[in-house]
């Protein structure tokens, strides 16, 4: 069987020699298919929902992170006029358990994040959008570094000045990034998630959690720090319940 070289457009191609040219037309097949499968199926879980925080749940084994939005920690309080504050993650988390008063949710998403997490719409049982939901009380800022699906809501609970948006106030990957650089300060070996062993199980607890500071580490009981929230789950530990 006689090979015919490929021929290619282009003068730079075309000066190529015979296998690079090949090469060549197998990265244009291969980039052509990439571009044509963009879509990917979506995945559809649905069952009883468990509260890890406002914009993350667990339905069955699955840990499901709200895709576009992200809601205040649970330690986190958002400022008022007049140098005073509320608790603005506790009540996003309130709001939330309110969405699913019979902890119901049915989730769709086709995305995976690096903590294996489904990035994923939800609803409750009367087809209330809970991602939407949060954004437009006031409870969620629109996730804008990895989607700009929210950003209209967001602009008008903005504009109403309700929750989040009554004052300026600290986002939360902003909280995120401070808490963590404070307690890795003091952290061993700079670690300062806190991987603590009770009746509920293996729980790890990170520096914008709101039982943070009155969780203590007993090394002698197996418990134990870790550096990131990946090496947690990675050796068996979850986060905590709300």
């Amino acid at each position: 069987m006689r090979f015919s070289c490929p021929s290619l457009g282009g003068l730079f191609l075309q000066k190529m020699d015979c296998r690079m040219r090949l090469k060549a037309l197998l990265s244009l097949f291969a980039i052509s298919f990439i571009a044509g499968s963009t879509d990917l199926q979506a995945i559809e879980i649905s069952g009883p929902a468990k509260v890890v925080d406002a914009d993350t749940i667990v339905i069955g084994s699955q840990v499901i992170r709200l895709h576009g939005i992200d809601a205040p920690e649970s330690a986190q309080r958002c400022s008022l006029s007049g140098g005073k504050s509320w608790p603005c993650g506790k009540v996003a988390i309130e709001h939330i358990k309110e969405l699913l008063t019979d902890m119901t949710a049915t989730c769709s998403g086709s995305v995976f994040d690096d903590y294996d997490r489904l990035l994923a719409t939800c609803r409750n049982p009367s087809g209330v959008e809970l991602n939407l939901d949060l954004v437009e009380n006031g409870l969620a800022w629109a996730f804008i570094k990895y989607s700009d699906d929210y950003v209209l809501p967001e602009g008008i609970a903005r504009g109403k000045r309700i929750g989040i948006w009554q004052h300026e106030t600290e986002t939360p990957w902003d909280f995120r990034a401070q808490r963590w650089f404070v307690e890795e300060q003091v952290a061993p070996d700079g670690c300062p998630i806190k991987g603590n062993i009770s009746r509920r199980g293996q729980i790890y607890h990170t520096p914008w959690s709101r039982s943070y500071e009155r969780t203590k580490i007993s090394p002698e009981r197996g418990e134990r720090w870790f550096c990131s929230e990946a090496e947690a789950l990675k050796a068996g530990w979850r986060a905590p319940l709300n």
